[in-house]
C-alpha cells in the first residue's frame, strides 16, 4: 500500500494556527488534503493532527483524521505515528501540511521512484530558482550527483556551485524500512547546525534520490506567503479571518 500522510501541526513557530488559515471558506489544510487526494498512486491519505481545534474545523470534511503526539519534535516524527499503525504500508509520502497548491502529479512522480529497487527515500526539487533565491539562506537549496542522488543541502550557496544547484520541496518519500531506519538515528552534527532534518539521512548513509521538476511550489511559512497562494488561486483575503489573529 502506498499511503500519504500530511503532519499538520497546529502551533507552527513561525505561523501559529497556519494549517487553519482561511482559503476560500476552507482551511488551507483541507486544500493539501484535497490535492493529494487527487494523486493516482496513492491508496490512502491521512492527515496527522495534533489538536482538538483542528479535529473540529475538519469536522465537515471526509478526511481520514488520526490524533498523533503534540510532542513530535518534527513532522517525520508525526509520519511514523501513524505508519505505525498502518501495518500495510510500503511506500510512505511525507506530505507537507503547507503546500496548499501541492500538484498530485508531483506525488505520483515520487511513488514512481521506487520503481527503481535501489532507491531509499525521495524529494522533490525544481530547475525554477531565482537569482534572488540563490541568496536567501532561508530557501533550502540541493546538489545532485550523477544518479540523481543528492549530494548536499545547502542553506548557502559559492559562485563555483551555482550552475548544478536546485531548489528544494520539501516533500518526502520513503519506504517502510528507510523512515524507521531514519527515525533510529540521533540527530547529526550538520543537521543540527543547518536545521535541516533531510541531513540525518545523508550523514548515515541514506541516499536520497530527487525527483527533477519544473514546479513553482509556495509553501506557506509566513502571513504574506498566505497572500500569495491566495493571489495565485484568485481568492481575496477576508477581513474577519479569526484563524490569522
Amino acid at each position: 500500500m502506498v499511503i500519504g500522510v500530511i503532519p499538520a501541526r497546529l502551533n507552527s513557530s513561525r505561523f501559529p494556527k497556519k494549517i487553519l488559515a482561511d482559503l476560500g471558506g476552507k482551511p488551507m489544510i483541507a486544500y493539501v488534503a484535497e490535492q493529494a487526494s487527487k494523486a493516482q498512486k496513492l491508496d490512502k491519505v491521512v492527515i496527522a493532527i495534533d489538536d482538538k481545534e483542528t479535529q473540529e474545523a475538519l469536522e465537515e470534511f471526509d478526511y481520514n483524521l488520526v490524533m498523533t503526539s503534540k510532542n513530535h519534535i518534527s513532522g517525520t516524527d508525526r509520519v511514523s505515528e501513524v505508519v505505525k499503525k498502518e501495518s500495510e504500508a510500503e511506500i510512505i509520502i511525507n506530505i507537507q501540511g503547507d503546500e496548499p497548491l501541492i500538484e498530485p502529479d508531483l506525488i505520483d512522480g515520487l511513488v514512481n521512484l521506487f520503481k527503481d529497487n535501489e532507491v531509499e527515500m525521495g524529494t522533490i526539487i525544481s530547475r525554477k530558482i531565482t537569482v534572488s533565491e540563490l541568496l536567501d539562506k532561508n530557501i533550502v537549496k540541493a546538489i545532485l550527483d550523477e544518479k540523481q542522488n543528492i549530494k548536499d543541502f545547502k542553506r548557502n550557496v559559492y559562485d563555483i556551485e551555482i550552475g548544478a544547484v536546485y531548489r528544494h520541496i520539501g516533500i518526502y518519500a520513503y519506504t517502510r524500512e528507510s523512515l524507521f531506519k531514519f527515525q533510529s538515528f540521533q540527530p547529526s552534527g550538520r543537521e543540527i547546525e543547518k536545521s535541516l532534518e533531510q541531513l540525518r539521512a545523508l550523514d548515515n548513509g541514506i541516499k536520497i534520490r530527487g525527483l527533477i521538476t519544473n514546479c513553482d511550489q509556495i509553501a506557506v511559512d509566513t502571513k504574506e506567503d498566505l497572500n500569495r497562494v491566495r493571489a495565485r488561486m484568485s481568492i481575496k483575503k477576508k477581513p474577519d479571518n479569526r484563524n490569522e489573529k
